[in-house]
């Protein structure tokens, strides 16, 4: 999907390292308007080319003082002016408007962080719309540093119960602020904000929807790939390569040619549960190629979470090499293209946050489908959702008919048990313990009535042994764990709450059925601080 040529308004978003970013893309895109997230240091061009109806400044952990300080790109003011841009910052942004507009920001003498009460304090607000002089509303504040002085022509809005500002606007240079965070459900207001703020003071229309992106995106396709050219699509069983995979095949036809690598690290009896999908239920043209030697031969002795990623990330590529060779052979013409699943989420997730000073990403992922890609690869890359979150995905499958169990599946990495065997993933009978603890634990689930309530769920052999009973006699065996967590598109994540009831069963199946395992444990970790899944 071309970010150029979505019909809608666009509203895009300049990251400056709020953890609460993504939301503000989430929560705009909920409105069934486009909002897309760049870095908040990106050059004025990569603006223009966009071409925003609105501009939103996200916060982010730095103070407008310090010398390091993420802003804004030189020319943004007169451009944004230039164009009838409108501007909202939030935080942080909203000091980098203040500052950068000729007023003042002083270190607070009380920091808020936390629930807070604001109250409207102007009887004519452009951005609160209808609110009038003291209303009041509960808010989510995050910020040390506060604003001593406006810029010109600007006003303030409202105030929090401790005096500091909390929104200010100019509605005639079309310049808007909040001090706290409209974005986040502590904030009871916020979405009714940001409502009035894109519809009533923007002009920004709802039309952008899941059609649309598939048509966009059809012909986006037929438009890249040649009229002679074949492609290559990567099969991993997941919801995301086989919407991928649908959607190329409903653009190009016969000239898309399906694969499904076994490489050694999937569940128990992935490869022919999922080789039955693709070809009773989804009709698509797929290839089964066992390497599962070729991996894990690879991966033996290899510990290190990062490195076992870009083996597996290369040697994919390497497979998929081979086989566009095979097919060259079979099909006389050579294949060009190559087409991932790679989502939203992996795209933000592996670019660097503003300020840092990388050149690269603070790591997040790695796997194939953004950072382990060799250099030399011969394919060129198709990745007709890399602009879509995981439930907009679901969505553009349902309409692509693609049956409701399949899209229901939960996510799986791409370089699959690898990240959740820790350590060596050669080692002894790791894998058959981990799949067979999976299957007990995902059955178990889906028994329950539980797995649609789980955006989730899996086992982790933590690669420790501990101390047992069993059979009346000592043991020294491994301890696994269990993890399942609701979300709404992975970036953020809460643990799921098990009656305890569920998890004695679940522990004693394991224990008992399960030779090798005298240990069960339960991760409580949200998403932050931990990731989803485990390395």
């Amino acid at each position: 999907m071309d970010a150029q040529k979505v019909k809608s308004d666009l509203v895009l978003i300049l990251d400056f390292g709020s953890q609460y970013t993504h939301l503000i893309t989430r929560r705009i895109r909920s409105l069934s308007v486009f909002s897309l997230c760049i870095s908040g240091t990106s050059p004025l061009k990569s603006i223009i080319d966009i071409n925003p109806r609105v501009i939103i400044l996200s916060g982010g952990p730095h103070s407008v003082h310090a010398p390091d300080a993420p802003v804004f790109c030189d020319g943004f003011v007169e451009y944004v002016e230039a164009n009838g841009v409108h501007v909202l910052g939030i935080c942080y942004g909203l000091q980098l408007i203040v500052q950068k507009l000729g007023g003042l920001v002083k270190v607070g003498d009380r920091q808020e962080y936390g629930k807070m009460n604001i109250e409207v304090i102007s009887e004519n607000s452009t951005f609160f719309g209808s609110r009038i002089k003291g209303d009041k509303q509960d808010v989510w504040m995050s910020h040390g540093d506060e604003v001593s002085k406006l810029p010109d022509g600007f006003k303030v809005v409202a105030v929090s119960q401790q005096g500091a500002v909390a929104a200010i606007e100019n509605p005639s240079r079309k310049f808007y602020g909040l001090q706290y965070h409209p974005e986040v459900t502590h904030s009871t207001q916020g979405m009714k904000t940001l409502r009035y703020f894109l519809f009533d003071v923007c002009g920004v229309s709802a039309d952008w929807n899941m059609e649309d992106v598939l048509n966009e995106e059809i012909k986006v396709i037929k438009e890249t790939v040649g009229a002679d050219d074949h492609v290559i699509c990567a099969l991993s069983g997941g919801v995301d390569s086989t919407v991928a995979a649908t959607l190329v095949h409903k653009a190009i036809g016969d000239r898309l040619h399906c694969i499904f690598v076994d490489n050694g690290l999937l569940r128990y009896k992935e490869r022919e549960r999922v080789m039955d999908t693709f070809e009773e239920h989804l009709h698509l043209p797929v290839t089964c190629v066992d390497a599962s030697e070729q991996f894990l031969s690879k991966l033996k002795g290899v510990a290190d979470p990062e490195t076992k990623r870009k083996i597996i990330g290369k040697e994919f590529i390497c497979i998929f090499d081979e086989f566009a060779q095979e097919l060259e052979k079979k099909l006389g013409n050579k294949p060009v293209y190559l087409v991932q699943g790679t989502l939203y989420p992996d795209v933000i997730e592996s670019c660097p946050p503003p300020g840092s000073g990388r050149n690269h990403s603070h790591t997040i992922k790695s796997h194939h489908n953004v950072g382990g890609l060799p250099k030399d690869m011969k394919l060129k890359l198709i990745e007709p959702l890399k602009l879509l979150f995981k439930d907009e995905v679901r969505a553009l499958g349902k309409i692509l008919n693609i049956p409701e169990g399949f899209l229901k599946r939960h996510p799986f990495p791409g370089p699959g048990l690898a990240v959740r065997v820790l350590g060596d993933v050669t080692e002894g009978n790791h894998l058959e313990i981990l799949r067979q603890v999976d299957e007990i634990f995902i059955q178990s689930i889906k028994d329950a009535g539980l797995y649609d309530e789980i955006w989730q769920a899996f086992a982790v052999f933590l690669g420790i042994l501990s101390v047992g009973v069993q059979g009346d006699q000592r043991t020294h065996s491994h301890v696994v764990s269990l993890r399942a967590v609701t979300s709404q598109d992975g970036m953020t994540a809460d643990w799921y709450r098990f009656d305890s009831e569920f998890l004695d069963q679940v522990s004693r199946k394991i224990t008992n059925n399960v030779r090798g395992v005298n240990r069960v444990t339960l991760d409580i970790t949200s998403k932050p601080p931990s990731t989803i899944e485990w390395e």
